[in-house]
């Protein structure tokens, strides 16, 4: 990849906080936008990870090639339904926190 290709990538790291008495349907929810969310134009990886210390914690990792694709992202079909269906299963006055990420290594200086 061209690191142009590589400076205009875009990575979110996003961190899902379950209630304990959901963390199954959560994990299940999550589990079922994998594929769809893989085939999305410009999706370079989507990945669900559960915290070792803490398995109320879910972790989505996604890299997108650009901008535009992370913009496409929440329009998906199946992303609105499943996010509506997780809300009420989550815990805290924050259970999604978004981190937007750029790539600095591999980048001209």
């Amino acid at each position: 990849m061209p690191t142009s290709a590589k400076a205009a990538e875009r990575h979110l790291l996003s961190t899902i906080r379950s209630r304990p008495e959901y963390r199954q349907q959560v994990q299940e929810l999550l589990l079922q936008l994998v594929e769809p969310v893989r085939s999305e134009a410009g999706c370079l990886y989507y990945h669900i990870l559960q915290q070792a210390e803490d398995p109320d914690a879910f972790l989505v990792a996604a890299g997108w090639a650009n901008d535009e694709a992370v913009a496409a992202h929440p329009t998906h079909p199946q992303v609105p339904g499943v996010v509506e269906l997780l809300l009420p299963l989550l815990a805290g006055p924050h259970p999604i926190e978004n981190l937007h990420i750029r790539r600095v290594s591999d980048n001209p200086a």
